[in-house]
């Protein structure tokens, strides 16, 4: 436990930084499982894709993942949509 006044702020804003960050990640595996899962039963995916990788770039803006990431994510998840 710190007892260094600045180390308690500290503390208090990173946690309050992960609870956004760990929301935005959840609100970005829910929709990229959301499009899968419609690819893999045949469902039209084109506004689904589109919000996925809306959420992708939301979590980009944010700094929960950084571009080259981003990038490779909604490459991959536009190649697993297509093949299907």
């Amino acid at each position: 436990m710190a007892n260094i006044k600045s180390q308690i702020k500290r503390n208090r804003q990173n946690g309050v930084r992960r609870m956004r960050n760990k929301a935005v990640q959840s609100s970005l595996k829910t929709s990229v499982k959301k499009v899968e899962s419609a690819a893999v039963a045949g469902d039209p995916t084109d506004d689904l894709l589109r919000q996925a990788q809306a959420k992708i770039d939301i979590a980009v803006s944010k700094g929960v993942l950084h571009k080259k990431t981003a990038a490779r994510k909604k490459s991959r998840l536009a190649k697993r949509v297509s093949s299907q």
